[in-house]
Order: structure tokens, then sequence, then C-alpha cells
């Protein structure tokens, strides 16, 4: 755990533990709402080749992703840590003006 508190820059074991909870209950929470969201808009297994629908599925899971992840640590009193995060991959990702727009 001592790598994860200095690379992250976080002080107690606790929060650690409590950072990567939010990580898998967003990743598993994300992949389960991609689903109802493409049959919203009538994409499902059986209305399109599958080789169209597991791309959109991988697709539709990182907004989703995103959101639920600075939600959740928001729930979890760590939306300090998570929007830091949340800025910094969408800066690597060189969609850090969508960050920007939020800090304004």
């Amino acid at each position: 755990m001592g790598s994860f508190k200095e690379r992250w820059n976080i002080t107690s074991d606790w929060q650690v533990v409590v950072i990567l909870v939010v990580f898998a209950v967003t990743g598993s929470t994300s992949a389960l709402i991609a689903k109802p969201i493409l049959a919203l808009f009538g994409i499902t297994k059986e209305s399109v080749s599958l080789w169209l629908y597991y791309p959109l599925y991988i697709v539709m899971i990182f907004p989703v992703y995103q959101v639920l992840l600075v939600s959740f640590g928001f729930l979890f009193g760590q939306f300090k840590f998570f929007w830091a995060f949340e800025k910094k991959m969408l800066r690597s990702m060189k969609l850090g003006f969508i960050a920007d727009f939020f800090e304004k």
C-alpha cells in the first residue's frame, strides 16, 4: 500500500482501501449501466451485429465510467482525489477542455 500512498499522494491506508473500492464499484456499475443505455437507443445483441454491438458497448462504458467515478468518489468522501484523477485522465487523452469547462 505504500506505493499507492506515495504515488497518489494520500496519507492513510484507509483512504487507499476506499479509493480501490470506488474503482472496483465504478467499473462494475458502468458495465451494468451501459447495456440499458444502449437498449434505450434500440441497440441490442439481437438488433445489430455483434461486431457492431460490442464496440458500441465498450465506447458507451467510457462516458458512463467517467461520470460514475466522480459520483462514487463524492459518495465515498473522496471527491477531491477523484476529481483530480479525472482531470488528469481527460488531459492525458487530449480531452482537457472538458475538465477546463467545469473549472470555470
